[in-house]
């Protein structure tokens, strides 16, 4: 393409606020009748029978529905169904052994396929492994593992016996780990010797044994040697090597274990980034209906399909979209244990030719790397496979909505903008691709059966275009059924602000701000604890990021409030300077945006940000390095090096300012 027709292709872009799905796209699409939404309406909540009917049910359920204990809602009452059957057994029985269920990615280029067969025969094996260690039905394993096939096989194992897990991310600390152990009473822990980051082998086994050791019980450990003799490690007491376990156990049949709807799946501890984790629960028979129908429904996904979710499994994303929702359709799902830019920035790119993956995933922090780094990266790919591109974990800003579609989806693959939490299991706002028209920036409407609804401070419906809170106001199947061992908490925090006991009306918290327009989507605006307040005026964080994202030349931004003091972390594309010209122009373009009010005190320049390596923006540490306070717990920062370079940058424009102002 000459730089004529790329320059008008890119004004064209930016001119455009609605795009629709492709009618080729359409035309294969999962679910494409748009009475869909009414008919959920009108058939609620009977219609939640439609993601049932994707699962194999051991023992029909009594009825989809019973309320009479809320919020402690239970879905597919007395229903009973194991969530490894539903991903592997049946797929095993369908004749469809031999396809593959896993194509793992190591950080040295090395490769491993499981196939259905192999999935259940490995299941199996550590299964009856885990019986011999004591693991019965309700036993919480933890297990502290990278991105490696091990961690998908030991949820699935647990699964198997009835046993929840509790996946602990594996770049947290020592303590971290210890405090989520004590808080699940877990006795059990599989972990592996080590990893490696960057090409540099990272000793994790000793973390484990740190945490072990901080734990006020005994703990039977199962170790995986990832490392081999790049980081020979010796076993303790109660220490089982995993390998040893699964050959002792490779021939035998443990068969699945029926568990009744509500019965725990797994337990998932929020990150802790703000405030102390929760540890929320997630039941068998909804969250696996609520994934595996918004993984159909949503993500197009189809049992050929070869998908790909970039997140960590360590995350609920990694949970809903990496294992549970794709395999119990019976696709290919991709694991990858690297990072997007090593060994070089095309990595994504090179991968997604190499497995012809047909969905891709990921975060818009992903998608705004993507951008820094250049179009030239994906453009020396093949891509054509793709055939639905989506983002999930933040708002994803116009600019790089656009800039996703036209160079990752080359202007053919609609782009689903998910919103969702961890407390609600799956999706809830956003597209459905063989549907509904896509507004950059706009999640998109409720997905049929969700009731979310945008209220203000009293409750009431806010007017379209008018900043509020976001609840749903109905229950769904893929929602938390408490937090573990903190059941008034469960009340207090999600569900006493907006729900009115007396009447047995009760509405989800969601702790996000929003809007909505006329035609029913909603813009998130951030949590509402990234609301900023400056000078009397309350500012959401995504409004104000967008703004200055909008910048030619700014690639990622973040806003925090320090000693009341607005400042802007800004980081730039390629080749861009970071200049005092750049500075004025996100100066200006935040003032035309929102106002005089919203201009920064200070633009703090820095070639990125510091993220969790989930990819989040740590906004509580660029907070602290701005106020000078200590910085606590870091062990979730991927890159932590970054820490002292915003603090020398932070320095010079602080003194800069004061300057220009004496």
């Amino acid at each position: 393409m000459d730089d004529g027709v790329d320059v008008e292709l890119e004004a064209w872009l930016e001119s455009r606020e609605r795009f629709e799905p492709p009618g080729e796209f359409v035309e294969q699409a999962n679910v494409t009748d748009p009475s869909i939404y009414e008919a959920f309406e009108e058939n609620w909540p009977a219609c939640w029978e439609r993601a049932a009917d994707l699962l194999d049910w051991e023992t029909d359920y009594e009825a989809v529905l019973d309320d009479s204990g809320a919020p402690r809602y239970r879905w597919f009452v007395d229903g009973r169904l194991n969530a490894a059957h539903n991903c592997i057994d049946r797929h095993v029985e369908a004749g469809r052994k031999n396809h593959a269920a896993i194509r793992w990615e190591g950080k040295r280029g090395e490769t491993e396929t499981y196939t259905y067969g192999d999935l259940k025969r490995e299941t199996e094996a550590f299964g009856a492994a885990l019986r011999e260690l004591g693991v019965g039905e309700d036993d919480v394993v933890t297990l502290y593992l990278p991105m490696i096939p091990e961690l998908p096989i030991a949820m699935l194992a647990c699964a198997r016996i009835g046993a929840p897990h509790s996946v602990v991310f594996a770049g947290f600390s020592p303590d971290a780990l210890a405090t989520r152990m004590d808080s699940a009473d877990s006795q059990f822990l599989v972990t592996c010797d080590g990893y490696y980051r960057r090409g540099d082998a990272l000793n994790h086994k000793g973390k484990a044994d740190r945490a072990v050791r901080r734990v006020d019980h005994d703990v039977e450990t199962v170790v995986v040697d990832r490392l081999g003799g790049g980081l020979p490690h010796s076993l303790g007491d109660r220490q089982h090597d995993y390998d040893a376990l699964v050959t002792a156990h490779r021939s035998e049949t443990v068969e699945p274990v029926a568990r009744d709807s509500e019965d725990d799946l797994f337990v998932m501890y929020t990150s802790g980034t703000t405030g102390e984790p929760k540890a929320v629960r997630h039941t068998t028979g909804g969250y696996l209906a609520h994934v595996a129908w918004t993984t159909h429904a949503v993500l197009d996904v189809k049992p050929e399909d070869t998908y790909w979710c970039s997140a960590d499994i360590g995350w609920i994303t990694g949970h809903s979209y990496i294992v549970y929702g794709p395999l119990a359709l019976g696709a290919t799902t991709i694991i990858y244990e690297g990072t997007p830019d090593y060994p070089e920035k095309d990595r994504i790119w090179e991968l997604v030719e190499r497995y012809g993956v047909d969905v891709f995933y990921t975060a818009p922090t992903a998608v705004r790397a993507f951008m820094k780094w250049g179009s030239d990266h994906p453009e020396s790919h093949d891509l054509s496979s793709l055939r639905l591109l989506g983002t999930v974990g933040e708002p994803i800003n116009p600019k790089a909505w656009k800039w996703y579609y036209e160079h990752i989806g080359g202007g053919s693959c609609p782009v689903v903008d998910t919103w969702w939490q961890a407390e609600t299991g799956g999706m809830m706002i956003t597209t459905l691709p063989g549907i509904g028209t896509m507004k950059p920036g706009a999640a998109g409407p409720p997905l049929p059966g969700i009731d979310a609804r945008v209220v203000d401070a009293d409750g009431q419906e806010v007017a379209p275009g008018e900043a509020g809170y976001l609840v749903v106001e109905k229950p769904w199947p893929g929602m938390l059924r408490g937090l573990a061992g903190d059941d008034e908490r469960f009340v207090s925090e999600y569900w006493e602000d907006y729900s009115d006991p007396e009447l047995d009306e009760w509405a989800y918290f969601a702790g996000d701000g929003a809007k909505v327009d006329d035609d029913g989507y909603v813009t998130l605006l951030g949590r509402v604890d990234d609301v900023i307040d400056v000078a009397g005026h309350r500012l959401g964080t995504m409004e104000l990021e967008s703004a200055i994202v909008g910048v030619e030349g700014v690639a990622e931004a973040a806003a925090v409030e320090a000693g009341g003091d607005l400042l802007a972390y800004v980081s730039t594309e390629r080749e861009q300077a970071a200049d005092a010209v750049l500075r004025a122009t996100v100066t200006e373009a935040v003032e035309a945006a929102i106002g005089e009010v919203a201009v920064p005190d200070h633009v703090v320049f820095t070639p990125e940000l510091p993220k969790t390596r989930s990819g989040k923006i740590m906004r509580r540490l660029l907070e602290d390095i701005a106020t000078g306070e200590e910085l606590g717990d870091i062990s979730a920062l991927r890159n932590p090096e970054i820490v002292g370079e915003l603090r020398a940058r932070l320095a010079g424009e602080t003194r800069s300012y004061l300057e220009s102002d004496g």
